[in-house]
This record gives C-alpha cells, sequence and structure tokens, in this order.
C-alpha cells in the first residue's frame, strides 16, 4: 500500500508505494483511511519527542491517528462490523477485559493498542483497529470523512475534557490554554454546553477563530493574562483547561482559577519538561484546587458526541481548515514546529 513513512527524525516523510499492508487477529478489523487528521502529538512522534516516556517508534514508521474511513476486512471474531461499513475510531484502542475497561473508562486501558503500532497509522491507505467490536464506531451519512477524521484525537480529546473530566456547566467562567487543535475544539465544546469561554493564545489570528466558535472573550498570552482573566470573572474561572502542555500554560492556567477550581490538563508535555512540572502545592490546599488529568474518550462515547454534531450544536468541520494529499505531511509538521498551523490540516484519499 502506499503510505508517507517516517525515516528519520525532525526530517521529511518519504512516500512508499509498497509498504506491507497491516494484518489482523481474529478479533481486528483493517480501515481503508479515506480522511487522516494530522494532530500535533503526530508532531510530538515525529520529532521523536517522547522517547523520555519510553515511546519512540521504531523506524521506518508510518504515523497518524485520527482516521475515518470504511471497513475493508474483519476477523472472524468481529460480529458488530463488516466490510463496507462506514467508521470511526479512537487513538487510544482497548482490550476490553481489563479492570478499566470493565468499569467502562477504556480510553485508559491497561493494554492499550495503537494502530501505527499494529502495522500502519493513518499516514497509510489501510490501518488496523484492535479489538474491533470495543473500538470501531460507526459514521452516520449525514456526517463526512473529512468530519470524521477531525474526531479521532483531538476533539474528541477536547469532548472528553469538557463534558467528563471538567464537568463543564451552563453559566460557568471557562479558560482555555492554548489554542491549537485540542483547544480551539475545547472552546467548541464548552461554549456548546452554555459555558462562558475564555481563550488564551499568542496568536491573534487564533484568538480570532476562538471567537469565531463562541468564546466571550479573549486574552494574548502573556505576564498579565492571568491578571486580565481574574478581573474579568471578577475572581476566576470554574475550570481551566492546560490544552497546550508547556510549562508556559501550566502554572498560568492554575493561577487563573477561582476558589474551589477545576484544573483539567489535556496536554502533554515534550523532552523540555520530560512530564515534571512545578505544582502550588500549598495553594491547592488553601483553595481547594482540582486537578484532573483528560486522556481521549472511550468509543463508548463517541455517540452522544456524534449526536451534537448531527444536530450542528459542535462543528468540529469548522476547524478543518485545509484538505492535503498524503505527499503534503511533511509540510504540515514542519509548519507545527513554529505554531504556524491554525485549525486542522486533514489527509484525504485520492
Amino acid at each position: 500500500m502506499r503510505a508517507a513513512v517516517l525515516e528519520e527524525f525532525g526530517k521529511p516523510l518519504k512516500i512508499w508505494n509498497d509498504w506491507k499492508d497491516p494484518e489482523i487477529g481474529p478479533s481486528d478489523a483493517i480501515v481503508k483511511i479515506l480522511a487522516n487528521g494530522i494532530c500535533r502529538s503526530d508532531w510530538h512522534l515525529w520529532q521523536g519527542d517522547w522517547e523520555w516516556m519510553g515511546f519512540k517508534p521504531p523506524l521506518p514508521f508510518v504515523i497518524g491517528h485520527e482516521s475515518a474511513g470504511i471497513v475493508e476486512e474483519v476477523g472472524k471474531n468481529v460480529t458488530r462490523f463488516k466490510k463496507g461499513d462506514r467508521v470511526v475510531f479512537p487513538f487510544n484502542q482497548a482490550c476490553g477485559k481489563c479492570e478499566m475497561c470493565a468499569e467502562g473508562h477504556q480510553h485508559v486501558c491497561s493494554n492499550m493498542a495503537l494502530s501505527m503500532f499494529m502495522g500502519a497509522g493513518g499516514f497509510g491507505e489501510y490501518s488496523p483497529v484492535a479489538n474491533a467490536d470495543v473500538n470501531l464506531v460507526a459514521l452516520p451519512e449525514s456526517i463526512s470523512f473529512v468530519q470524521g477524521a477531525a474526531l479521532g484525537c483531538r476533539f474528541m480529546t477536547a469532548f472528553h475534557g469538557v463534558t467528563a473530566q471538567g464537568e463543564v456547566k451552563p453559566g460557568e467562567w471557562v479558560a482555555v490554554w492554548g489554542c491549537g487543535g485540542v483547544g480551539l475544539a475545547a472552546v467548541d465544546v464548552a461554549s456548546a454546553m452554555g459555558a462562558n469561554v475564555i481563550a488564551v493564545t499568542r496568536s491573534q489570528e487564533k484568538l480570532d477563530m476562538a471567537r469565531k466558535l463562541g468564546a466571550v472573550a479573549t486574552v494574548q498570552a502573556g505576564e498579565d493574562a492571568v491578571e486580565q482573566i481574574q478581573e474579568l470573572t471578577k475572581g476566576g474561572v470554574h475550570v481551566s483547561l492546560e490544552c497546550l502542555g508547556t510549562a508556559a500554560t501550566w502554572m498560568p492556567a492554575i493561577m487563573s482559577l477561582r476558589t474551589r477550581g477545576r484544573l483539567v490538563r489535556i496536554g502533554m508535555s515534550g523532552k523540555e519538561e520530560a512530564g515534571m512540572l512545578t505544582l502550588p502545592a500549598d495553594l491547592l490546599t488553601a483553595r481547594e484546587f482540582e486537578i484532573r488529568g483528560s486522556m481521549g474518550m472511550q468509543a463508548r462515547c463517541y455517540p452522544e458526541m456524534l449526536r451534537m454534531i448531527d444536530s450542528g450544536r459542535i462543528r468540529p468541520q469548522d476547524l478543518v481548515t485545509e484538505q492535503v494529499p498524503m505527499e503534503e505531511a511533511s509540510r504540515v509538521l514542519e509548519a507545527m514546529s513554529s505554531y504556524d498551523t491554525i485549525g486542522y490540516s486533514v489527509i484525504v484519499a485520492k
């Protein structure tokens, strides 16, 4: 099959016409990829950025995890899906059998699988899905493959972060720190939930986009951002969504909270921080802050999100700013190095 292959970290991907087709087990499926988003997590992998946590792909390698397409083949044990079905699937694929899965938290499965480590990610023509009956999600005809690709990581991660982990309620103040793909999705979802959203980022263009997605206020990231938010909200936000993952946004996201506020950390740090960030421990105690992590979203929770898309309450398609062929994936990744991308770039099949 054709694939955009990572041969060397930080270097342009190479187009292979003979990448080995992925193989599947009896409970798995193969999906023909018709659209795949290019995510900052792909950028981290492309950079070899997560070696510090033991997450460095063996080269050569096909990245990509925001996929939508049509089922090409199913294993003999798969009962819920068949060849030709329109589907999407989460990047964090569950085993369906461990303690976390039994409790409904398949997104933090103890035996998590990733398509790219099963033979090929979404930067190729075909991608495997582990435990298809657990992880595949039917994509309604009313939702395009490009919209579906927008859901695979950033949008569904934001949805879970806002609704399940942030427990955002109508009328609450919500600060979104970092308006990349996850952050802009969080603005859209939190606004749809009836929150008063303040978007915080450095780029005026991204702040303008956040306004279009429903933010009631925008703040240019900088030394006085926390002070501006505290003044706007008369005491701080109820929920702070830290969507970038760096030290630059971590502490301001905490300090923008009101007493008993909730911080949801969605972003992941890079090799500079290696996952270790300072915490104002005494303030955490004195003001009863809550800090929660948020990691993707389980397939069983997709239907609620899909219904909101179908009704027009949330609009992942508004975040898609360009559709590109496989050959342009490297250009997009390179632009991400200087945060020059806005919204979602989606690879579409020819």
